[in-house]
C-alpha cells in the first residue's frame, strides 16, 4: 500500500481532521456514563421503600440537559469527521483512478497482453470502489473504536479497579479474535477478487462478440461457461462471507459473557459497600460501549481487509515499469555515424540522410519472441529500405506480418537483432518523438465516440478542415464525411454507425491528417473493393511528402506499385524483391499469387 500513501498529500488536512472529530464526539461519549452515574447516585438518591424521596429534581434536569448538549456537539462533530473522511476517500480514489489510467497507457503491449483487459477494468471499477470505502471507513472509525474500547477500560479502573479486570480479561480476547478473522480472510478476498476477473471477462468477450456468438448459435455454451464462473466467485465470495460473518456473534457472545460477569462481580462489591449502584451502571454501559465500538471494528476489519487485497491488485498495477527496452542514444554507435553524416532524423523528409543510397529503416537480423511464447513469432528478419519507398508484407495467416510492423514504432521489443530507423535503434528513441513521426493504421479499424472532426484531429490536433478534407481525399474517405452530413457528423461508440470500409477509411485519413514520414497500412484495405484499394494506392504515391510506406496484406494486388515485397512464411523471410522476381524465384509468393489470379486460359 505504500505506492498508494502518496495520494493521501493533498487530502493531509482532511485525512488529520476527520479522524480528529470522531475522537472528540468519542471523548463526549465516554463521559455518558459517568453521567448517568451521577443522576442515579446524587440526583436519585437511596432507593427507599419502592421510592427515592431524596431525589434532587432540579439535578437531574440539569444533568439530563448536559446529555442533550452532548449528543448534539457529539452530532455536529460526526458530521463534520464523516464529511472530511468522505472528501479525503473520493479525492485519494479520483487520484488513485487518474494514476491507475495512467500507468496502463505507459505499459507497452506485452504487458498489457500480460495483465489482461478484464483484470484492467476491474482494477479500475471494482477495485478502486473498494479502496474508497475503506479509506473512509478507516480515517471515522480506525481511531475511534480502539480509543473507545480502551478509554472505556481506562475509565472502568478509575471507577473500580476489581470490576476493571472484566474488562482487560475481555478485551485481548477479542482482539485476537478478531485479528484471526482478519489474517484468515485477507488472502481469500484476493482470490475472490480475481475470480472476479474471470466473470468480467466473459461478460466482456459476449458483449464484444454478440453478433459472431448468435450466429455460431453458442449461447448456450456461453452461458453455461459464465454459470461455472459465475458460480466459482460466487462459491468463493460465500466461503469467505462465511468466515468473515463469525465476527459478529462471536464478538457478541464474548462481550455479553463478560457483561454477565461484570453484573456479578458488580453486585459482589455493591453489597460489600465498595462501589455505588451508579458505579455498576457506569460500567455496565462502558461496556455496552465496547460491544457497539467492536461489533463497529469487526464491520471495519472486513472492510479493510477488503480494500487492502484491492489495494494491492492496484499497487501491483503502480509499480509495473513498462518492459519496453529505451536505452541512452550514447549507447549506440549507429547515432555517431549518423551525427557524422549528418544523417539523423528530422522533420524535413531531405535532412535525415544526404545520401540516396542510405537505409532509412533497416531491419538488422531480427528475431522476435512474445512474453511467454515458445517459439520466436519472427526470425533472422534482415533487409532495409530508402526513404520514400514502399515495402509490401505478404504471408499467410499467423506467419508474423502484423508483428514485423509493430517493430517500426516500438511497440514490442526484439529478441534479438535490431531495427533503426535513420540509422538509430528504435530503443535509442523517445516513444513518443518517435511516433510522432509514424501513422499506424490497425488490423482492426476503430473510431472513438464524438464527431468525425474529432477522430481525425488525432493525428494532428491544430489540423485545420483543410488538411482534413486532403487526408480524407486520399484515403477515399471525402465521400463517407459528405454523406455523412460533413465533418461534425456524429460517430458512435467503436463507429458502428459507420460500415467496415467507411472505418478504415476513415481510420487511413486520420494516419494521413500528422503527414508521417512513415506509414504502416496494416491490413487496412481489406474492406476495400477493388477499385477503391487501387484509387487508394495511387493516392498514396502521389503524395506530396512521399511517405515510407508499409503495407501489410494478404492480396497480391495489393502489392503493386511496390519497391520491394517482403514475403512472410512462419516468422520467416522466404523472399525479397519485387513482384516479377518473387514470381520466379520464390514458391510461396507464387502459389498465394496463383491461388488469388485465375490463369488465362490458352
Amino acid at each position: 500500500m505504500k505506492k498508494i500513501l502518496p495520494y493521501f498529500k493533498p487530502y493531509k488536512v482532511q485525512s488529520i481532521l476527520g479522524p480528529l472529530f470522531k475522537l472528540l464526539e468519542a471523548s463526549f461519549e465516554l463521559i455518558v456514563p459517568v453521567i448517568v452515574s451521577l443522576i442515579v447516585d446524587k440526583g436519585l438518591g437511596a432507593y427507599v421503600d419502592g421510592g427515592y424521596p431524596n431525589a434532587d429534581r432540579s439535578y437531574i434536569v440539569s444533568m439530563c440537559l448536559v446529555l442533550c448538549a452532548f449528543g448534539l456537539v457529539g452530532l455536529a462533530c460526526s458530521v463534520t469527521a464523516q464529511y472530511f473522511a468522505a472528501k479525503a476517500a473520493a479525492g485519494v480514489s479520483a487520484q488513485v483512478r487518474k494514476a491507475l489510467f495512467g500507468k496502463l497507457q505507459s505499459l507497452s503491449y506485452s504487458d498489457m497482453d500480460k495483465l489482461g483487459t478484464s483484470a484492467m477494468l476491474t482494477r479500475m471499477t471494482n477495485d478502486v470502489n473498494q479502496l474508497q470505502a475503506g479509506i473512509n471507513m478507516v480515517l471515522r472509525l480506525f481511531l475511534r473504536s480502539p480509543f473507545i474500547v480502551f478509554g472505556a477500560m481506562i475509565m472502568a479502573f478509575f471507577i473500580d479497579p476489581t470490576s476493571a479486570l472484566v474488562f482487560a480479561g475481555a478485551i485481548p480476547v477479542l482482539a485476537a479474535v478478531v485479528f484471526a478473522i482478519m489474517l484468515v480472510c485477507m488472502p481469500l478476498y484476493k482470490k475472490s477478487q480475481a475470480k472476479l476477473d474471470k466473470v468480467l471477462l466473459s461478460t466482456r468477450e459476449n458483449l464484444t462478440g454478440a453478433r459472431v456468438l448468435r450466429a455460431f448459435c453458442k449461447e448456450e455454451d456461453e452461458k453455461q461457461l459464465f454459470s461455472r464462473r459465475n458460480g466459482a466467485l460466487t462459491k468463493s465470495q460465500k466461503f469467505v462471507g462465511g468466515i468473515s460473518a463469525l465476527m459478529n456473534p462471536l464478538t457478541y457472545a464474548l462481550i455479553n459473557v463478560a457483561i454477565v460477569v461484570l453484573i456479578y462481580v458488580g453486585a459482589l462489591r455493591v453489597n460489600s459497600g465498595h462501589i455505588s449502584q451508579g458505579n455498576v451502571l457506569a460500567l455496565y454501559n462502558l461496556m455496552s460501549q465496547i460491544l457497539v465500538e467492536l461489533i463497529k471494528l469487526a464491520n471495519l476489519i472486513i472492510t479493510v481487509t477488503k480494500s487492502a487485497a484491492c489495494g494491492s491488485r492496484i499497487e501491483g498495477v503502480l509499480v509495473m515499469e513498462s518492459s519496453l527496452q529505451l536505452f541512452p542514444p550514447s549507447d549506440f554507435e549507429s547515432e555517431k555515424q549518423a551525427e557524422r553524416s549528418g544523417a539523423r532524423a528530422s522533420d524535413s523528409a531531405d535532412s535525415v540522410t544526404s545520401a540516396d543510397s542510405a537505409a532509412f529503416i533497416e531491419f538488422d537480423h531480427v528475431s522476435m519472441r512474445y512474453q511467454g511464447g515458445g517459439e520466436n513469432a519472427l526470425t533472422d528478419i534482415d533487409f532495409c529500405l530508402k526513404r520514400g519507398e514502399t515495402v509490401g508484407v505478404i504471408g499467410g495467416t499467423g506467419s508474423g506480418k502484423t508483428t514485423l510492423v509493430n517493430l517500426v514504432p516500438h511497440f514490442y521489443d526484439v529478441t534479438e537483432g535490431s531495427v533503426k530507423v535513420a540509422g538509430k535503434d528504435v530503443r535509442a528513441y523517445d516513444p513518443k518523438a518517435l511516433r510522432d513521426k509514424i501513422g499506424v493504421v490497425p488490423q482492426k479499424a476503430l473510431l472513438f465516440k464524438g464527431t468525425i472532426r474529432e477522430n481525425l484531429l488525432w493525428g494532428k490536433a491544430d489540423a485545420t478542415d483543410e488538411e482534413l478534407m486532403l487526408a480524407a481525399k486520399a484515403a477515399q474517405a471525402d465521400k463517407v464525411i459528405e454523406d455523412k452530413g460533413g465533418l461534425d457528423a456524429p460517430v458512435e461508440q467503436g463507429g458502428r454507425n459507420f460500415s467496415g470500409g467507411q472505418k478504415q477509411r476513415l481510420t487511413i485519413a486520420r494516419a494521413l491528417v500528422r503527414r508521417p514520414e512513415i506509414l504502416i497500412l496494416d491490413d487496412s484495405a481489406s474492406a476495400l473493393d477493388y477499385a477503391t484499394d487501387a484509387a487508394l494506392r495511387k493516392a498514396l504515391k502521389n503524395l506530396d511528402y512521399s511517405p515510407t510506406v508499409f503495407v501489410v496484406s494478404q492480396r497480391t494486388s495489393a502489392m503493386n506499385g511496390a519497391d520491394k515485397i517482403v514475403v512472410l512464411d512462419d516468422g520467416k523471410t522466404a523472399g525479397i524483391g519485387t513482384q516479377e522476381e518473387l514470381l520466379e524465384n520464390c514458391s510461396v509468393y507464387r502459389e498465394i499469387y496463383r491461388s488469388q489470379h485465375k490463369e488465362e486460359k490458352a
